[in-house]
């Protein structure tokens, strides 16, 4: 089979059409013929639709096994908790070169941890994998030669359930990215964002890049409980909320949760009218884990999810907020459109049963900002 793909403009960003070409072929077992001038909308726009093959439209009970009766989404808690220590007292010494970092460029929770590896400077102390943007009920795979998709280098595997499995053999719970493995136990430490992301700020100072990455920490002792008090603000109403909106399977659970996300944004907006974070002059955790939702609000949550009332761009302050976080020296690295349209568009064939990838919207997200202006002695 062969489809010639015309060319469209998408949204600024460019990508190198055979390569894209060649991983839509590796995935899908298609072959695909495009010309030189065809863009990354083009192949999308021309192959997703063809591809509703066994092999690539899975069934949605994956994603909607995790509803209740009512059709409100539940996420699942993660199931490995151990800790990585600065002093080695939990068991897990943190050491450079030993451990794993396997994340998905889409997901929003692995997403937070990249982040703060990039801005704590140890991506040379832990290895990171990028696992292939597609999903399905056999889980996260490694398809090397795809764009920005890695091999998984440490254990060799195919899918990152192989990995869950290596660690504790017969496990049946959900696979979920991001995890952090241990190369010397073979084992995976932790798999709960939200405590990956606190040891990478606090537990590996001594394996960082530079002196200022070393003082950087987004959990200070000073700020703590404002930090806990946002982090507990936003993640039902924000981070969880949009996925409890797209999520939902009834009327009465989709009206339930939007006006909860709307609730959360027009709180964040209040706040960051009056302080350049959201703990004040300071840059913490509670920003990356806000930033992580914010960045793929517009691009798949106001139309895929539905939460519709209002775009990110309509928001003064927060908008502003997220292209300054975007800027920071590292973090746009671990924000790739492509990955997330393709995985969000693309694998949840509940919402999208035609696997149509939305060709916008446009975003300028290297837009100054003038946070600092607005904020000059933050």
């Amino acid at each position: 089979m062969s489809f010639a793909c015309p060319g469209i403009l998408r949204s600024r960003v460019r990508y190198c059409c055979e390569r894209e070409v060649r991983s839509f072929a590796h995935w899908t077992g298609l072959r695909i013929a495009a010309p030189r001038s065809a863009t990354r909308a083009s192949v999308a726009s021309s192959v997703v639709p063809h591809c509703a093959t066994q092999q690539f439209a899975m069934a949605a009970e994956h994603f909607t096994k995790a509803n209740n009766q009512k059709g409100e989404f539940v996420r699942v808690a993660s199931s490995f908790r151990e800790n990585v220590t600065a002093d080695g007292s939990s068991g897990f010494p943190a050491e450079s070169g030993r451990y794993h970092l396997y994340v998905s460029l889409a997901c929003p929770w692995a997403s937070r941890c990249f982040m703060a590896l990039k801005l704590k400077g140890l991506t040379k102390a832990i290895g990171v994998s990028v696992v292939h943007w597609f999903l399905d009920e056999r889980g996260w795979a490694f398809r090397p030669g795809n764009y920005r998709c890695d091999a998984d280098p440490v254990n060799g595997k195919e899918f990152l359930r192989e990995i869950y499995a290596l660690s504790e053999p017969g496990f049946s719970g959900r696979v979920t990215v991001p995890v952090l493995f241990d190369t010397t136990t073979k084992k995976i430490v932790n798999n709960e964002s939200s405590e990956i992301l606190r040891m990478l700020s606090t537990e590996f100072n001594a394996c960082c890049e530079t002196d200022e990455q070393r003082k950087l920490n987004f959990y200070p002792e000073h700020l703590r409980g404002k930090i806990d008090e946002w982090n507990d603000f936003v993640y039902p109403h924000v981070n969880n909320g949009v996925y409890r909106a797209g999520f939902a399977t009834t009327q009465e659970a989709y009206d339930k949760a939007v006006p909860d996300v709307f609730k959360g944004l027009d709180k964040l907006e209040e706040q960051l009218s009056k302080n350049r974070y959201l703990c004040g002059n300071e840059f913490t955790e509670a920003d990356i884990r806000a930033f992580v939702t914010l960045i793929r609000f517009d691009m798949v949550y106001v139309g895929h999810f539905k939460c519709n009332l209002r775009r990110l761009i309509d928001y003064p302050n927060v908008w502003p907020y997220t292209r300054e976080l975007y800027q920071m020296a590292g973090v746009s690295e671990t924000v790739d459109r492509f990955h997330i349209e393709h995985h969000y568009q693309g694998s949840h064939r509940q919402i999208n049963p035609h696997l149509i990838v939305a060709i916008g919207p446009e975003l300028n997200l290297d837009e100054p900002h003038g946070r600092d202006k607005k904020f000059p002695n933050a």
